[in-house]
């Protein structure tokens, strides 16, 4: 199976400095092949990233998204057959349609070994608004057909500036990962693996959690069964009540304990049992902050039943926070630098208004 990359971005955004990150630091043991898409009549990128060792088709003689649709087609089928690629990373031109790209790639039905694995709009985050007023044609389809866009230069941009270009972006697309963090602070492999959507934290904790109550109600049968046996004989607490058992399980069906409101977990997946609230952001913190904020969450009054936290956010001083947190307990650590900043919180009957407020700068 050859997975197809799409890797979009108006002209300028980067989009080639990525590919080069990607191809030195992740992908240079694979068999990798690039298709570049220039708009004129020289390849000006075609140089260096054949020194890499790297098979490039070019074709310059118009756009991926007008005159080369056919012909589009039948290089890739060619590049399939002649290289048996583990991978294909198509850069097309800076004003080409991120969508008349995925439709050229979708149309290519000659093989069943591809997979368009993926489509990223690389954004240039100090041009992002002027790109929106006076190009939005182009550049608005590429921020609306990405499951990713990785924003570009935001070293050199003000946090409040960056907000800006976020809420630009969401009006756009509301379900793409948006990456953050200054590339250089990254490693490729963290590029790559959200591209292909391999990170999430909030099914991650989910399945955590999940695990976690499989393990706990478990173990409550196999004591319920265990005093059982006690009581029968009249040995255990001796209080001649032996109701207890189903005394909790009426303060579980009233929202305590575990908070699902139904103890058959084995009948419904974690997710139906679990709210989540997942936020991202760029926005730095201290640790004294992030300490306050999970101090916060055993309020369970003002924001519900938090049973689970985790996040990684950006620090002072280009340092990165890391933090967990179960009810009573909590830790705070350092860590490399993430696409973006995430935290997940894992819960019943959360608070989400109030929750956010907390989290929000």
């Amino acid at each position: 199976m050859t997975k197809i990359d799409i890797v979009s971005g108006f002209l300028g955004a980067g989009k080639t400095t990525l590919i080069k990150k990607l191809l030195a630091e992740v992908l240079h043991d694979t068999k990798t092949v690039l298709i570049e898409n220039e708009f004129g009549e020289i390849g000006i990128d075609g140089g260096f990233l054949r020194e890499s060792g790297i098979e490039i088709r070019e074709m310059n003689s118009g756009c991926i998204c007008c005159s080369l649709v056919g012909d589009f087609g039948t290089s890739l089928t060619d590049v399939i057959e002649k290289y048996h690629p583990d991978r294909i990373l198509i850069e097309p031109s800076g004003v080409g349609k991120l969508s008349d790209v995925i439709k050229a790639v979708e149309g290519v039905k000659a093989s069943d070994e591809i997979k368009l694995n993926s489509a990223v709009a690389v954004v240039d985050a100090i041009k992002c608004k002027m790109y929106i007023k006076n190009f939005g044609e182009f550049f608005i389809n590429q921020i609306e057909n990405a499951g990713t866009i990785i924003l570009s230069r935001t070293d050199a941009i003000k946090e409040e500036k960056l907000k800006i270009c976020i809420d630009l972006i969401r009006e756009h697309n509301q379900h793409a990962t948006i990456i953050t963090t200054p590339w250089e602070m990254l490693k490729a492999e963290d590029i790559l693996e959200t591209i292909e959507g391999a990170k999430n934290l909030k099914e991650e904790l989910v399945a955590e959690l999940h695990t976690q109550r499989e393990t706990e109600h478990h173990d409550h049968d196999h004591d319920h069964d265990h005093n059982h046996n006690h009581h029968e004989h009249g040995e255990g607490c001796g209080c001649g009540n032996h109701e207890h058992e189903h005394h909790d399980h009426g303060h579980h069906e009233h929202g305590e304990g575990c908070g699902c409101g139904n103890h058959d977990h084995d009948h419904h997946h974690a997710d139906e049992v679990f709210e989540s609230i997942g936020h991202e952001s760029p926005a730095s913190y201290t640790e004294s902050e992030v300490n306050e904020i999970l101090e916060q969450f055993e309020d369970e009054e003002k924001y519900g039943m938090v049973l689970r936290a985790k996040g990684m956010v950006p620090g002072e001083s280009n340092t990165w926070i890391y933090f967990d947190y179960v009810p009573g307990e909590k830790n705070i650590r350092s860590g490399r630098a993430d696409v973006t900043g995430k935290i997940c919180i894992i819960g019943a009957q959360l608070q989400e208004e109030h929750i956010m407020q907390l989290l929000k700068k």
